[in-house]
């Protein structure tokens, strides 16, 4: 995604001149970089780059396989938040067991993460454009949208909206813990309900069948709509562990490689007139 968006920029379209952007998953990192105006090219390599690292958690497949089985399920959609919410508080409880037993601090480890982020974000204050950045509360299963209004730090708003059990555990943010914004509707598309033009970038929308995307679609109405998904090439550089860093920089390239197509495809519309998002 990362790389899409710098070569779209490269190309004459530069995604943060949008009039609302809305960050979910990792998309709520890459929104917070193009809407302060940061240089996405810091993304190619970040285990390379200045500042903190982030710890790497292992991926736990059993647990990532329990939450797609409710996913499946065909639940009430605040249902299956809860049964994922309740997934994901109990696996970080035992990581955090796992870890006070090894003598490890599952505060300091989120600390590091924390510190990590705000390396890779590059600022810390939220930007003056319009930016939403979603999350669950995986107590309640109940979604919630952050913006600079929020009283939430950027950071804390990045990393929880990025916290999908099995690979993260929920971030703490004023009392709660909250997982990846993803669990709320996949892309959040519905939050940009008004936009006379809507650019979907969605990294993972080979995983999903499309119906999910196209219902919300629906529901915004715009006049527009670009819906951008990787292309086979990024598909493959993405590999099977998205939280392998090995694969961080093939998958840059493979958006970079992408972003020439699809800037065509969008260079028309985005210059075309307000209420872009």
């Amino acid at each position: 995604m990362t790389g899409l968006a710098a070569g779209l920029r490269r190309g004459g379209v530069d995604l943060g001149e949008a009039d609302l952007t809305v960050g979910t998953s990792a998309g709520a990192l890459v929104g917070a970089l193009l809407t302060t105006g940061q240089d996405l090219d810091r993304l190619a390599a970040p285990e390379r780059g200045p500042g903190p690292r982030e710890p790497r958690n292992a991926v736990d497949g059993a647990v990532m396989g329990a939450v797609f089985t409710v996913l499946g399920e065909g639940l009430e959609p605040g249902e299956a938040r809860r049964r994922i919410g309740r997934i994901a508080l109990d696996h970080a409880e035992a990581r955090s067991r796992s870890d006070a037993a090894a003598g490890s601090d599952a505060d300091a480890a989120e600390q590091a993460l924390l510190a990590g982020r705000s390396a890779l974000i590059g600022a810390d204050a939220w930007p003056d454009r319009r930016l939403l950045i979603t999350a669950v509360d995986a107590a309640t299963g109940k979604p919630v949208v952050w913006d600079r209004t929020s009283g939430v730090p950027l950071v804390h708003a990045v990393a929880a909206s990025s916290a999908f059990p099995g690979a993260e555990p929920p971030v703490a943010v004023r009392g709660r813990r909250y997982m990846d914004g993803a669990l709320r509707a996949g892309p959040n598309a519905d939050l940009a309900a008004g936009a006379r033009t809507l650019v979907v970038i969605e990294p993972m929308a080979h995983l999903f069948p499309r119906e999910r995307l196209e219902r919300q679609l629906s529901a915004v109405a715009a006049r527009t709509v670009v819906a951008v998904g990787p292309d086979p090439d990024a598909v493959r550089a993405f590999g099977a562990d998205l939280q392998d860093l090995a694969r961080w920089e093939p998958a840059y390239g493979a958006g970079l490689a992408q972003a020439p197509a699809t800037a065509e495809l969008l260079r028309t519309v985005w210059r075309a007139g307000a209420d872009r998002v």
